[in-house]
């Protein structure tokens, strides 16, 4: 069996494998965004809802052309966009592009909608903390 301990703040990793003994590689750490605030408008996030927490992760291609319904997230969430580009439209804030590599910590109760105007597919991952019970995102009736 083979136990793994990463110090992120040194980037080692300590690997115990009970058959061969300890060893030590180097692994590299990487912080893709860390915010208490929208990194979009500036908004300090608001407090996360009571109950019991839930994680989603998941991952969303978008091929060129298609434009996302306008829709809010009640709650907490960040990605990073892989490849392609996007761009995310708000009532409030107007545009904000995304070229890959972009990390976003999203806004939050906050109408808005992306747009993948590239010539190829919009490929993100997308980290959602909620609580059970509240939905990731609530689409609008009508889009603007």
């Amino acid at each position: 069996m083979v136990f793994i301990a990463i110090s992120l703040g040194t980037g080692r990793v300590h690997l115990e494998d009970n058959r061969s003994g300890r060893t030590e590689a180097t692994v590299r750490v990487e912080t893709w965004v860390q915010s208490d605030r929208s990194l979009w408008d500036g908004a300090i996030l608001p407090p996360h809802p009571a109950g019991q927490p839930k994680i989603t992760l998941l991952s969303m291609t978008i091929p060129p052309g298609v434009r996302l319904e306008s829709h809010l997230h009640p709650v907490l969430n960040a990605g990073v966009l892989l490849s392609g580009a996007l761009t995310v439209v708000t009532e409030e804030s107007g545009t904000l592009p995304l070229r890959p590599g972009d990390a976003l910590v999203e806004v939050v109760h906050t109408w808005h909608y992306g747009i993948n105007e590239g010539k190829t597919s919009a490929e993100l991952v997308v980290f959602n903390a909620e609580a059970n019970g509240i939905p990731l995102s609530i689409r609008r009736e009508s889009s603007p």
